[in-house]
């Protein structure tokens, strides 16, 4: 499983992370410290409400140094900070968020509830406006939150002084140039921490067999950290098993029994304060299968499932490609996309705005939308359904995605995104992918502020 994401936007976005330039690198020194902002995200189906906890910060920026003041892609929120003094925009980032995907449950409709809500920001130099804003499936604002940070405060307590172990897995580069990446053990206890590294070297060689990570790979740096839990297992609620585990991590999050999440983002932020990292993959030490990821958030997956390579994989597209889930379930859920707004994940669409995605990369031969020869799904298909499916185009406007089968395209008839059987992303999630690590490392000039 994965974060359900429902709130859309009008996709022109997506353009703006072509790359133009080819050099890598160009980074902007004047930030050397992380602010760390807290905030509650809190409501029901019909209300929103944004409120700020605590700030506090830690030595060091792992985050990017380029494209400083734009998006790459719009989320389901936005956060802004500017010059208190001039207005000029110093640091753009988007999210999605959990909070976000309880309120279009059954029980949103009975109930309030509240979310942790963690975001870095580099740390100013002087006084600046931190702007949130949450957006519905409409792509209107439903709530804002305007705060200003003074980097002299002295209730933004400092962290970090004191960080666990940790070591890089995969190093590219230094923090300030790289994608820094942390994988995080959850439900392994101090006497596994060896087979915790040793799944986390899995994940990334898993990672880095895939395109574009591996001719990219030179971007990235993976980090692992220790962190033992109490308990050697993660919860299982609908097995009656709740466990004492570093993240209080569980699986049946909204009643799914494979969607595995933490809700308690302050406390994983907290063991990680002081270290460089920027995106958060989480290993669960289960054998049971699911998992999570959300953009800009993290990755969680299980370690032990037969699936866990592809599926770490799979999750860590969401999470830091914000990419969507190209499968279907017949729509036996709730509309999440709707058709009068584009999604703003970059692998699918409803043809409100396909201009802005992979219509440029199908060939004029192949028909739109695109004509399957088989409904079956490919784990059931026999050898003659298979040979058929290779046969199509491996670009087209296929409908079926977003766990809707109509009124919802996705490129590829079959995707790492789409199943944990097929081999690789397909090329529209490629070119996704290699569009948000140069965004991370390169300095596009033809991005426009929006």
């Amino acid at each position: 499983m994965h974060l359900k994401r429902i709130l859309l936007h009008s996709a022109t976005l997506f353009m703006l992370c072509v790359p133009t330039a080819e050099a890598y690198g160009g980074t902007n020194p004047s930030y050397s410290r992380t602010l760390r902002v807290n905030y509650t995200f809190s409501g029901n189906s019909k209300e929103t409400y944004i409120f700020l906890d605590d700030l506090n910060f830690f030595d060091g920026w792992a985050g990017r140094n380029v494209n400083m003041n734009r998006l790459c892609l719009e989320g389901n929120g936005q956060i802004t900070m500017r010059d208190e003094v001039t207005g000029d925009t110093l640091y753009r980032t988007s999210f999605s968020t959990l909070f976000q995907e309880w309120q279009n449950t059954e029980e949103a409709t009975k109930v309030s509830r509240s979310f942790e809500n963690v975001f870095l920001l580099p740390m100013p130099q002087e006084k600046a406006e931190v702007e949130v804003k949450l957006v519905n499936n409409y792509n209107k604002v439903v709530a804002t939150l305007r705060h200003t940070v003074d980097p002299e405060d002295i209730l933004i307590r400092r962290t970090g002084t004191n960080p666990p172990e940790w070591k890089y897995l995969h190093n590219g580069g230094s923090p300030e140039e790289c994608i820094d990446v942390i994988i995080v053990p959850e439900g392994y206890a101090a006497s596994s921490m060896d087979l915790f590294y040793e799944d986390a070297g899995k994940a990334v060689s898993s990672l880095l067999s895939h395109e574009p990570f591996k001719t990219m790979q030179n971007r990235f740096n993976f980090l692992a950290v220790e962190l033992a839990s109490e308990d050697d297992i993660v919860s299982s609620p609908k097995n009656g098993v709740w466990t004492e585990t570093a993240l209080s991590s569980h699986f049946s999050t909204f009643y799914s029994d494979r969607y595995l999440t933490t809700s308690r983002l302050r406390q994983l932020h907290d063991h990680l304060a002081g270290i460089p990292y920027e995106h958060i993959i989480i290993l669960a030490n289960t054998d049971i299968y699911g998992g999570g990821g959300i953009f800009n958030s993290y990755t969680i997956t299980t370690a032990h499932h037969a699936q866990f390579a592809p599926v770490v994989v799979h999750e860590f597209g969401h999470s830091f490609g914000g990419l969507a889930d190209e499968y279907y379930y017949d729509d036996q859920f709730e509309q999440y996309y709707n058709s009068e707004t584009e999604p703003w994940e970059p692998n699918l669409t409803t043809l409100v705005d396909f201009d802005s995605k992979w219509k440029d990369m199908i060939p004029a031969d192949v028909k739109q939308p695109t004509p399957v020869p088989v409904g079956t799904p490919r784990d059931r298909m026999d050898e003659n359904q298979r040979l058929e499916v290779a046969k199509l185009p491996p670009i087209g406007l296929y409908e079926g995605g977003g766990y809707l089968s109509k009124g919802v395209w996705r490129a590829s008839f079959d995707c790492r995104m789409h199943t944990n059987l097929y081999p690789e992303f397909c090329p529209v999630c490629r070119r996704s992918l290699e569009r948000m690590i140069r965004f991370h490392t390169e300095e596009f000039s033809s991005l426009r502020d929006n």
